[in-house]
């Protein structure tokens, strides 16, 4: 019983915010890049669209399939992709994966919220559904830079 207990504490009100408040939903007109992750333990899916402007996310969508720990992870994502890099992002990704697995720190801004997600790190099959948006986002940009140099 003590397990059911812990797992409802990991589904804290302020994860349900979140998952209830993904930003930028939807699709864009004409995205430079879109990338679509499915974690295969889950099944939840996550596909991303963007577009760059001088190295940096300009325009933003995503469609979220996801349990609500990947649904919060979305959503911080989506709150603070509009103007990271490449860079950003990739060390958030990073920094998230180190979090979780390994007792790492918090990711740096604009993607610090996933603190949220402290409580998941002892629930190792969730990890992948919580990783997802930002892996997509940091491949989606990956090849809009590879696009836009061709």
């Amino acid at each position: 019983m003590s397990g059911d207990t812990d797992l409802i504490k990991l589904y804290s009100g302020r994860i349900l915010a979140l998952a209830a408040d993904i930003p930028h939903l939807g699709q864009l007109d004409a995205p430079e890049a879109r990338v679509k992750r499915r974690s295969p333990l889950c099944g939840s899916t996550v596909t991303v669209e963007l577009c760059l402007r001088d190295g940096r996310v300009a325009e933003f969508a995503q469609d979220v399939k996801a349990c609500a720990l990947g649904q919060a992870a979305a959503a911080v994502v989506g709150a603070g992709i509009i103007g990271a890099t490449r860079a950003q992002v990739e060390t958030a990704r990073d920094q998230l994966q180190a979090m979780l697995k390994e007792d790492g720190p918090l990711p740096d801004a604009p993607f610090e919220d996933f603190e949220v997600l402290i409580p998941a790190r002892e629930y190792t099959n969730r990890h992948s559904s919580i990783l997802l948006a930002i892996e997509a986002t940091a491949e989606a940009i990956k090849n809009a830079e590879t696009a836009n140099c061709a």
